[in-house]
Parts: C-alpha cells; sequence; structure tokens
C-alpha cells in the first residue's frame, strides 16, 4: 500500500502540474514585445556601431569572394549569418518606439539597415552568378546594383545623423 507520504507528495505534484497549465490557459499569450529604449542617443550609436563591425567584415568578405579567395559557396554561408544578424537589428529598430524627437532619425537608420540587408542579399546574388560561372554582362549589371545599394544604404545614414535632435 502506498504511505500517506508518499499519497501527499503525489497531490502536491498534481496539484502544481494542475495550478501551472491552469496559468497558462489564463494568462494571455498574445504580448507584444516592445524594446524599451530610454536613451536614444545612446542605443543608435550602438546600433550604429553595430552596423559598422557588419558592413566592415561583409565588405572584406565580398572583396574576398572578388579576388577569388574565398569560395562562393563560403561568402553565402557568411552573408546568411550577417543577413540574420542585420535582421534583427532592424526588429530592434521596430520595436524600440523612440520619441516624435527621435523617431526621423531612427525611421532613417533603419531604412539604412534594409538597404544594408538588400546589399548583402545583391552579394549574394554574385556570388550564386559566380559558383554558376556566369561571365561578363550579368556579372557586371550585379556589381552596379550592388554599388548603388551601397550608396543608399550610406545615404540613409548620413540622412539619420543630419537628422539627429
Amino acid at each position: 500500500m502506498a504511505s500517506k507520504k508518499g499519497i501527499i507528495i503525489t497531490a502536491v505534484i498534481l496539484a502544481a502540474i494542475t495550478g501551472a497549465s491552469f496559468l497558462l490557459w489564463v494568462i494571455p499569450q498574445e504580448n507584444d514585445t516592445t524594446f524599451i529604449v530610454t536613451d536614444y542617443e545612446g542605443y543608435l550609436n550602438g546600433a550604429k556601431n553595430i552596423h559598422e563591425v557588419l558592413q566592415e567584415s561583409i565588405d572584406i568578405e565580398y572583396q574576398n569572394l572578388r579576388d577569388g579567395k574565398i569560395s562562393p559557396m563560403d561568402y553565402i554561408a557568411i552573408t546568411e549569418i550577417t543577413s540574420s544578424q542585420v535582421t534583427t537589428q532592424i526588429s530592434e529598430f521596430i520595436t524600440s518606439k523612440p520619441s516624435e524627437q527621435w523617431q526621423e532619425s531612427y525611421i532613417s537608420y533603419m531604412n539604412g539597415m534594409k538597404k544594408f540587408n538588400e546589399y548583402i542579399l545583391e552579394t549574394k546574388v554574385l556570388a550564386n552568378q559566380i559558383e554558376n560561372g556566369n561571365q561578363g554582362i550579368e556579372i557586371q549589371q550585379t556589381i552596379d546594383k550592388i554599388e548603388s545599394i551601397k550608396a543608399e544604404s550610406t545615404e540613409y545614414v548620413k540622412k539619420s545623423n543630419e537628422l539627429r535632435p
């Protein structure tokens, strides 16, 4: 037969499981996450530093791809990681909800990050073209597009700096 102690422990465990299940059912699960920022300038400076590191890293690897120092497949792997990091930064911008005086600067910087992500994805297209043996005009058109997107990203960042309060 079961001891009183065993029955009590079993009852407590079942009560805890039932209580936890009930709480999960009762507590709303649709919480919109908000990234709260109180030091808008500091946050923007931090995001800018991360962006600069990612940009420098991808620029070095992009040049290595063009010089044939790394394979297109290795470069594609690098772009996927970097793009994921940029997407995370963009998500933080979306949820940060800056004050009115910082909104234009934040929005411009976020647009710069989106263009930077587009730049990364376009360099991935170039890596695929190199991997597939494309030559000449197709590759040059992609390189021109890459440079254009990078310039747009830089312009958004400059605009963000000009719009800071």
